[in-house]
């Protein structure tokens, strides 16, 4: 199996299990954990995982600015966006919560237009509008058809967690191509770990996980989020960045929203409602849009 075939079948994976991960966290929440409970138990044992396995491996000597740069990456894309990604499922659905993920894309070209100067041409303005035509039909039925105890609370801090991961995209973008994957999210996941763990002490005696209370359900719930949606999930993805270009791996993302909406419905978590398929077009259209039809464009104009 050559390199491309391993790298495509890596993202397919990642995503898969990302996907999976949105309604196996709306489970821990509802049933086992708090928010910061939940941060807590995935820094912490993602971290120990990462750490351990690094122990086996050769050491990498990192440089003082890139260390700097990946724990400050830490804190952006793990411990506020992911924080903000567990308080927005505990107010909104899974669906909803995933078809904004989908935005991501589009959230980074946003961004990098405003801290790299990146140019927004015409066609990935049109892609932006889609998106955010997706976002506020999302917002606006949400009131009528919405199943989550807030899904206006919960949509708007999905959209916030998405800006959070897209900015650390763009900020460690360089460093992530200099040092290994086991090398970055150790030193992640340390800096989550520090800043989570005594954040959730307090109120550890509410997490029913952490509790008497606690059955076989929950583990296996915790064990899947920190060693499947987070050390496999976090460490398939630079592995796949490698080999294919990030317009290939970004397209994988759109798998995210149909596994997370089709495993969230079937177990009751939400409801199959008008508005979530169209809302769900109008974002796929709109990072597609944006990743690969200005992809081709781009080329088209450099060979012009």
């Amino acid at each position: 199996m050559n390199n491309r075939i391993q790298a495509h079948s890596a993202i397919f994976l990642a995503n898969t299990i990302f996907g999976l991960g949105v309604p196996v966290t709306k489970l821990l929440l509802d049933q086992w954990v708090t928010p910061m409970g939940y941060m807590a138990s995935r820094s912490l044992g993602a971290c120990l995982v990462f750490w351990l396995i690094s122990a086996f491996m050769p050491r990498e000597h990192v440089e003082d600015r890139d260390l700097l740069t990946i724990l400050l990456g830490g804190l952006l894309g793990f411990v506020l966006s992911q924080t903000l990604t567990a308080w927005a499922l505990d107010f909104t659905s899974p669906v909803y919560f995933s078809l904004i993920s989908t935005l991501t894309p589009v959230a980074v070209m946003i961004c990098a237009s405003f801290t790299i100067g990146e140019r927004i041409t015409p066609m990935k303005f049109f892609g932006v509008l889609l998106g955010i035509a997706g976002a506020v039909l999302m917002v606006l039925m949400s009131q009528k058809l919405g199943s989550g105890k807030n899904d206006l609370i919960g949509i708007s801090l999905a959209i916030l967690s998405v800006l959070t991961w897209a900015v650390y995209l763009i900020i460690t973008r360089n460093v992530a191509t200099k040092y290994s994957p086991v090398t970055q999210m150790k030193y992640v996941f340390l800096v989550s770990a520090v800043v989570t763990v005594p954040l959730a002490l307090p109120e550890l005696p509410l997490n029913a996980l952490y509790s008497f209370a606690c059955d076989w359900h929950g583990i296996l719930e915790m064990a899947f989020i920190v060693l499947g949606a987070t050390v496999l999930g976090f460490f398939l993805i630079p592995f796949a960045m490698k080999y294919l270009q990030a317009t290939t791996v970004s397209i994988y993302t759109n798998l995210q929203p149909v596994i997370a909406s089709f495993v969230a419905i079937m177990l009751g978590q939400d409801v199959l409602t008008w508005d979530k398929p169209v809302a769900g077009i109008l974002v796929l259209l709109s990072a597609y849009i944006v990743t690969v039809v200005t992809a081709k464009t781009d080329k088209v104009s450099e060979k012009a």
